[in-house]
C-alpha cells in the first residue's frame, strides 16, 4: 500500500509562542532554572507573563557560573520584574562533578535539580528548564538528568529553536536577544582534568579581562599553566595588537597562567567536546572498541 499520508505544515513562531503559553498556564505554577542567558530569560519573561508570581525564576550561584554572568542574570531579573530567587549549590564539592568525565554535566545539573525540588514551592510547581529544540542534536549529559528528575523542557516540546527565540526576545524588548551563547566555566577544562574552585576563578577573570577589551564571543580554554585563548576570527586583529598582546600576556600571568596562546581555529562552542567524536563512532563488543 502506498503511504499517501501528507507531512503536516511546519508550525509558524507565533503558533508555537501560543503552544508555550497554553503549556505554561496548563501548569499553573513552575520553577524556571533561569541562568540570564537568552533561553532562559524568554522562558522566565514568557511565564511571568502568562503566570506572574506563580512563576518563579530560580538562578544556582556557584564557582561555576562567572560573576558577570551572576550579576548579569540578576540585573535583568530585576529590569523584567521576575519572581527571582538565588540560590547556592556546591557541584564542584561533588567527586562526581570534580573528576570531569564527559558526564560532567549531568552531575551538574543533578545538584541543581536536587536543590530546586527542596523549595518550598516544589510540592506543588513544575519545575522546567530552557533547552530549546537545537540541544537535542548537542553533547548534553543534563538533559538525562532532567528526565530522571521529571523536569520539563517546553521549549523543546513547542519546538522553538535558538533562532526563534533569539527573533521573539527581540520582538519582546528582552536585552539578552543577542547575547552570545554561554557555558558553564568549567566547559572551559578538557575532560579529565580536574575542577577546581581555583581554576574557575582563573578562567572567570581571564575571561572578563578580554571582554574589557570589546571581544564578546570568546572563551579560555584551561590547561593547568597554559591559557588557550578562542576568539573570533575577525577579532584575532585585537589581540594581535602588539600593545594589546603584551597586555594580555601580563595580565593573564598575574591570573596564574604561564603560557598564553591564540587558537588558530578561532571561537568554537563546545571546542572540548571536540574530543568524544571519534568516541561517538565507536561501540565496546566483547571488551574491546570497534569502529561502528
Amino acid at each position: 500500500m502506498v503511504d499517501t499520508m501528507v507531512a503536516p505544515a511546519k508550525t509558524g513562531v507565533d503558533e508555537k509562542v501560543s503552544a508555550l503559553k497554553g503549556a505554561l498556564a496548563e501548569m499553573r505554577h513552575v520553577i524556571v532554572a533561569y541562568s540570564g542567558g537568552v533561553d532562559s530569560t524568554f522562558l522566565a519573561a514568557v511565564a511571568n507573563e502568562v503566570l506572574g508570581d506563580a512563576a518563579l525564576a530560580v538562578t544556582a550561584r556557584s564557582p561555576s557560573l562567572a560573576p558577570s554572568e551572576y550579576e548579569g542574570a540578576v540585573e535583568v531579573a530585576g529590569v523584567l520584574g521576575l519572581n527571582h530567587r538565588v540560590i547556592e549549590t556546591a557541584e564542584v564539592e561533588r567527586d562526581d562533578y570534580r573528576i570531569n568525565d564527559p558526564n560532567r554535566c549531568f552531575f551538574c545539573k543533578e545538584e541543581l535539580y536536587t536543590h530546586l525540588s527542596t523549595l518550598p514551592e516544589a510540592g506543588y510547581a513544575q519545575i522546567i528548564n530552557a533547552h530549546n529544540l537545537d540541544d537535542k542534536g548537542d553533547f548534553r549529559p543534563g538533559i538525562n538528568s532532567a528526565k530522571k528528575r521529571g523536569v520539563r523542557s517546553p521549549l523543546v516540546e513547542v519546538g522553538l529553536t535558538k533562532a526563534e527565540i533569539r527573533e521573539q526576545s527581540l520582538a519582546m524588548g528582552l536585552p539578552t536577544w543577542d547575547k552570545p551563547a554561554q557555558a558553564c566555566l568549567s566547559s572551559r577544562i578538557p575532560y579529565g582534568t580536574p575542577v577546581t574552585a581555583e581554576a574557575l576563578a582563573r578562567i572567570a577573570e581571564a575571561e572578563e579581562y578580554l571582554r574589557s577589551l570589546g571581544i564578546e564571543r570568546l572563551r579560555v580554554r584551561h590547561h593547568d599553566t597554559v591559557a588557550r585563548i578562542e576568539v573570533g576570527t575577525e577579532d584575532f586583529h585585537v589581540l594581535l595588537d602588539e600593545d594589546t598582546r603584551r597586555g594580555v600576556v601580563e595580565r593573564f600571568r598575574e591570573i596564574g597562567y604561564s603560557y598564553v596562546t591564540l587558537d588558530l581555529e578561532g571561537f568554537r562552542s563546545g571546542s572540548l567536546n571536540e574530543v568524544l567524536v571519534g568516541l561517538r563512532r565507536k561501540r565496546e563488543v566483547n571488551g574491546t572498541f570497534q569502529e561502528e
